[in-house]
């Protein structure tokens, strides 16, 4: 469309591209006189091109200060905190770890007592005693209470068992109890506030 025709010419350009013009169907055209096209313009402009640099708020060059970061001053970590609320203790969770706590517990006191009962028995403490009670009992008439055959071994640990289940039994209905108990009160005041910090 180079030799389209409008209303009225515009002025060349320094590119050599003349004003726009209009067709006989009323388009929009741009003619070009002389001079290369847009493409075709030689590499040694786009060549001399620098690319942007952003301005230097501290310039490097010449007699231009340096900022350096200070070296004595100290910063102090800053520890953070949150504050969290116990809601709900959930008494399912709360009943099996209590039954585990009580169970290590009850084993504890079996081999405690077992252990202490054959100290004990290696410091003469039994006879020593047995004989004291047996001489002021009556032991001549082979009627005296006999201590040593009492506290054996066997039943000081049977006795001890016992009470571990025992112990297993009430603590976990305890833990279980108290669960519920909290949940309770937590829904009047609102439970317990805690305050959590990072460890420096």
């Amino acid at each position: 469309m180079s030799g389209a025709t409008g209303a009225g010419s515009a002025a060349s350009g320094a590119s050599g591209a003349r004003g726009p013009a209009t067709d006989s169907q009323g388009v929009t055209v741009t003619t070009y006189d002389k001079g290369p096209l847009p493409g075709e313009r030689p590499a040694a402009a786009q060549q001399t091109a620098q690319p942007y640099q952003p301005p230097q708020a501290y310039s490097t060059q010449g007699g231009g200060t340096v900022r350096r970061p200070r070296t004595g001053a100290t910063t102090m970590p800053r520890t953070r905190k949150a504050r969290l609320r116990v809601a709900r203790a959930d008494p399912w969770s709360v009943m099996k770890v209590s039954f585990l706590l009580s169970i290590a517990l009850g084993i504890c006191t079996v081999v405690a007592a077992a252990v202490l009962w054959m100290v004990m028995d290696a410091m003469g403490v039994f006879s020593t005693v047995g004989g004291t009670i047996s001489e002021a009992t009556g032991s001549n008439e082979s009627n005296g209470f006999d201590l040593q055959a009492f506290l054996s071994l066997p039943r000081v640990l049977i006795f001890t068992s016992v009470i571990a289940v025992i112990d297993v039994v009430l603590a976990t209905a305890l833990a279980t109890l108290g669960a519920f108990i909290y949940n309770l009160s937590a829904g009047f005041v609102g439970g317990v506030e805690l305050t959590l910090a990072e460890d420096e």
